[in-house]
């Protein structure tokens, strides 16, 4: 389910709510991801795949897809604007 491209939401932390895309998978724990800030609000970081919640979307990005190319692909994708706002994410227990 997680896969490069896959757009998620953040479930935890001080970005929870937030969009974000992934870009590489490190492991079967972590993901890189991005906003890209300029769009979402989230830098390109390490997260465990616990704190994302995945949606139905997915842009066509390249593995390690830098900032302007995955920010292009946002615009590209047709999604409505109320996509880019925050949403109350789901609390998963621990």
């Amino acid at each position: 389910m997680i896969e490069v491209g896959r757009v998620c939401v953040k479930t935890r932390g001080r970005e929870a709510g937030l969009k974000c895309v992934v870009i590489d998978v490190i492991d079967d724990n972590f993901v890189l991801v991005t906003g890209p800030k300029n769009i979402t609000g989230i830098r390109r970081r390490r997260v465990n795949v616990k704190h994302l919640e995945p949606t139905p979307y997915k842009l066509e990005i390249e593995k390690g897809a830098n900032d302007e190319s995955v920010a292009e692909a946002w615009r590209n994708s047709g999604l409505p604007e109320e996509f880019y706002k925050p949403v109350k994410p789901l609390v998963k227990p621990i």
